[in-house]
């Protein structure tokens, strides 16, 4: 057995003098003394003069040499030479973008592989209308943020709740007068209804009552819409009014540019623009901030019938998409800070609504009379490019507007035939990155922070 001096671990050997061992330093921590410093730095320094070491003789370097610039077959070959690819080929760090760009163009693409929209095969839910309008230029329906929709059938204005299926009836128009216009304010509190009389009022959702009555117009109020506390109703007496519901004057402006009746209104997502159609094929582009009858932005003339349809792009703000009537039959998308046409698709039928899909890169119009076989129709196009995913052709006469559930992924379709069809053609929403692991934000060079 091995036996241990005890004092060579004892506490007091801590406190003598070193022991001192003979060994030529650590491997990785050079020992100086052991170090021919001046030779060192004259080998560094020196170019001139060949330094040999006297042990190895001129056969021996010469095996040395061959063996290091030969293979096993006595080809020419030399060690340790980086053979990485020429500069050429290699991607400077100026082209992060570039590299950005295809990384996201190769997501993009397997994504579309994986995720193939396809229309629904039938209605999600079928409601009769009896004593709906078949009248192109109003807009009798709208489905509040409170998934309540408002829908006027002949003198009377319902409520259908689509959470628990309950119907109210709002009120019932007399002396001959219907309601041509319904719309729900921002926060649900109000619905707002025009009249074939010029009538304007407001009511109290929860009490069924009427908050008060809005003048102004003398002809029939076709549209309206909402920003915020501003309520902006356009009429067949070719005026627009923006009527502010809390003050006791409710007129803050009249804006007289169409010379037809005023058939479509739609306030911007941000509320900073308004869109205006009319009878005689014109939209009318207008700055919140400059709301006048001569101070329009632009004037587009580009359609050859009443444009009713107008829809905001939700994911680009200053893209508006129009529709065109029966003898226009077209869709055309508008840049509307540049006050140019991006698109212009012809449908070949009567273009009576449109929706953004909020959740994927689409546009679904609802379609009326045609000269060819695409009338009553419902059609699904990709966007930018505006090509036709699909289209459903269920109803039996003529679509006369269309409206989105509040969380963007049911539309409803109110048709000529005297039936409101639901459709679940928008969703489910895209799966977001949120399930991608840190590892994986922080390789992908498409939300790298490094520039």
């Amino acid at each position: 057995m091995w036996s241990l001096d005890s004092d060579w671990y004892s506490p007091k050997s801590l406190l003598s003098s070193p022991t001192q061992y003979d060994f030529p330093g650590d491997r990785f921590i050079p020992n100086r003394s052991l170090m021919d410093l001046d030779q060192a730095q004259s080998l560094l320094t020196n170019r001139t003069r060949k330094f040999q070491n006297p042990n190895f003789d001129e056969t021996y370097r010469q095996k040395v040499e061959k063996k290091l610039t030969l293979d096993s077959e006595g080809r020419p070959f030399r060690m340790l030479v980086f053979r990485g690819s020429p500069k050429s080929s290699r991607k400077s760090i100026r082209h992060i973008d570039e590299m950005r760009e295809e990384e996201a163009a190769a997501l993009q693409s397997s994504t579309n592989q994986h995720r193939i929209r396809q229309l629904p095969k039938g209605e999600a839910r079928i409601l009769d209308a009896p004593n709906l309008k078949n009248d192109f230029y109003i807009n009798i329906m709208d489905w509040g943020k409170n998934n309540v929709l408002g829908i006027a059938l002949g003198s009377e204005l319902y409520l259908w709740n689509a959470e628990n299926r309950n119907v109210v009836k709002l009120f019932n128009a007399v002396g001959g007068d219907y309601p041509t216009s319904v719309a729900w304010s921002e926060d649900s509190q109000f619905v707002s209804a025009g009249f074939m009389s010029s009538k304007l009022s407001l009511w109290d959702a929860e009490t069924s009552r009427t908050v008060r009555s809005l003048g102004g117009h003398n002809g029939r109020i076709a549209t309206c819409s909402w920003n915020g506390h501003i309520l902006t109703s356009g009429s067949q007496d070719k005026s627009i009014i923006n009527h502010d519901v809390r003050a006791r004057n409710n007129v803050i402006s009249r804006l007289q540019a169409h010379s037809e009746e005023v058939c479509g209104l739609k306030w911007s997502g941000r509320g900073n623009i308004l869109a205006s159609g009319g009878n005689e094929n014109r939209i009318y582009i207008w700055d919140s901030a400059k709301m006048s009858s001569s101070n329009f932005l632009h004037c587009f003339d580009a359609h050859c019938a009443a444009v009713k349809a107008l829809a905001w792009c939700p994911y680009q703000s200053d893209v508006l998409a129009s529709g065109g009537g029966t003898q226009d039959g077209c869709i055309k998308t508008w840049n509307v800070q540049k006050g140019t046409c991006i698109s212009s698709i012809d449908t070949k039928a009567q273009v009576c609504g449109l929706e953004w899909n909020r959740h994927h890169k689409e546009l679904l119009s609802g379609h009326g009379f045609s000269v060819g076989t695409n009338q009553n129709q419902l059609c699904l196009w990709r966007y930018p490019s505006m090509t036709n995913v699909g289209c459903l052709n269920r109803h039996a006469s003529r679509i006369l507007q269309l409206s989105q559930s509040p969380d963007g992924l049911t539309v409803v379709s109110a048709g000529a035939d005297e039936t409101l069809r639901f459709w679940d053609i928008f969703g489910p929403p895209n799966k977001d990155d949120s399930d991608m692991s840190e590892l994986d934000n922080l390789l992908s060079l498409k939300i790298s922070p490094i520039r």
